[in-house]
């Protein structure tokens, strides 16, 4: 969502970052682009004169003028306000005696539900024993939704659907949840399409019944600084602890993500990156802040990483990847890894440095990713182990099988046999001539393999013809 404030922010900056001298007027030309951006990406107005004021008093200072890099000293302090302004440090949960309360409050359509599942899912992967109370019921497929969703992640719902109290049932709900040795419980409660006084007395008499020892606003970043607006509102109300933000991987221009902290005074506590239900993160504002300015993100990139793979199936690929034993069953894990690990453009641009490179390249398909594992799919189990038994008859029954061609099929092959060399080399100590791979069109083909369409090669043969007459 900060795609185009990250282009224009870069943009602004990126022609002082290599200067080695820096006077006022550049320093001014930088921060009319900064603010024009941060307007864009509908930014409250009061935030981004007090951004834009102390980004411009630092950079006057000695620190800038003075330094022997000041373009990449004011890209740090940009940097570092930026931070500051979305929270400094991560703000976790607070928890005590179980169970531990942690109250959904906000607008309707704003994810509320959906929110309550992720957010166990996410206790339950660090070590908590969460169950979620359904105490929305004034819209009618919310209790059948949550239930739903609980079935999927297996934890525990409580729900009742003939009754118009929720006091009562997060009464009896917190009751269940002590008799089950509940030690988190998450209520998810009602919203409207607009702040009214029947919601908020309503969600005032849930948290007297609920006593939270956390209450998470839950705002849609798609509505901008209407959020913003939202929150105050809410916090006239019922004080709440933090801010849990949806939808960021939509295409909001992330104006409430950047306003919300400072005009509340709450920080961001935790992010819903993507539709699926374990697609909720902590939030960090220093590595948004770094992944804004096109610093990438390589602690959000290793703890992806790591969840996405098991301990014991890590060391294992580990092992056989060293040994230059690459097999296609292995070349599968490390694909099927790579896509928990969230969309592939997401992650390209978490690495330092290449999210510039990435830029007038197209989007990687998805639906090309999986016509590499069709590939791989249409293989026997002995094909898959050993690689070398594939012989030109096999070559075109994997492509019939796969709906790809045999062009495909050989790049694929090609691609397996390059990464297996360049792993045995690193196990040796050796570090990959990356150069001669591309010289020899080993590093081009897993490419390749996912982006030609079966007729192009053809197409191809016809244009060199060509040429060469």
């Amino acid at each position: 969502m900060f795609d185009t404030l990250s282009d224009r922010l870069q943009s602004a900056l990126g022609d002082l970052r290599g200067r080695g001298k820096l006077d006022e007027e550049q320093i001014s030309r930088a921060m009319r682009e900064i603010r024009l951006a941060l307007l864009e990406a509908d930014v409250n107005l009061a935030v981004v004169k007090q951004f834009v004021a102390q980004v411009r008093e630092r950079a006057l200072g000695q620190e800038v003028l003075k330094s022997l890099t000041p373009g990449q000293q004011l890209v740090k302090i940009v940097n570092e306000e930026l931070t500051a302004l979305m929270g400094a440090g991560a703000s976790g949960l607070a928890f005590g005696r179980p169970p531990t309360v942690i109250l959904l409050a906000g607008l309707q359509g704003s994810g509320k539900t959906t929110a309550a599942a992720k957010l166990a899912l996410l206790l339950r992967k660090e070590g908590k024993k969460p169950s979620v109370i359904a105490a929305d019921l004034q819209r009618p497929a919310a209790i059948d939704q949550l239930e739903q969703l609980g079935k999927q992640i297996q934890i525990p719902v409580y729900s009742e659907h003939d009754t118009k109290d929720p006091v009562a049932v997060v009464e009896r709900g917190l009751d269940r949840a002590r008799l089950d040795g509940q030690d988190v419980v998450i209520v998810d409660t009602a919203g409207r399409l607009h702040v009214d006084e029947e919601l908020m007395d309503e969600l005032v008499r849930v948290r007297n019944a609920a006593k939270p020892m956390n209450v998470l606003l839950v705002l849609d970043a798609m509505t901008g600084q209407e959020a913003v607006n939202v929150a105050l509102a809410f916090q006239e109300r019922i004080a709440f602890d933090g801010v849990l933000m949806t939808k960021l991987d939509g295409d909001a221009r992330g104006g409430a993500a950047l306003s919300v902290k400072h005009v509340t005074g709450r920080p961001i506590k935790f992010i819903s990156v993507g539709e699926k239900v374990d697609q909720l993160e902590v939030f960090h504002p220093d590595r948004m802040a770094s992944r804004i300015l096109g610093m990438g993100d390589v602690l959000s990139l290793i703890e992806r990483a790591e969840a996405a793979v098991e301990d014991d199936e890590k060391e294992e690929m580990e092992r056989r990847m060293m040994k230059g034993e690459f097999t296609f069953d292995d070349f599968l894990k490390s694909y099927k890894m790579l896509r928990r690990m969230g969309p592939v453009q997401g992650i390209l641009k978490m690495i330092p440095g290449l999210g510039k490179q990435l830029e007038g390249l197209d989007q990687v398909d998805e639906k090309q990713m999986s016509r590499v594992e069709a590939i791989i799919l249409s293989m026997t189990p002995q094909e898959r182990a050993v690689p070398h038994v594939i012989d030109g008859r096999r070559r075109m029954r994997i492509a019939n099988g796969s709906g790809t061609s045999v062009q495909q099929v050989n790049q694929l092959l090609e691609a397996r046999k390059q990464m297996a060399k360049m792993m045995k080399g690193m196990g040796k100590g050796k570090m990959p001539d990356l150069g001669q791979m591309m010289a020899d069109g080993g590093a081009a083909a897993p490419q390749s393999a996912m982006s030609t369409r079966p007729g192009s090669a053809g197409r191809k043969k016809k244009k060199r013809s060509k040429a060469r007459r």
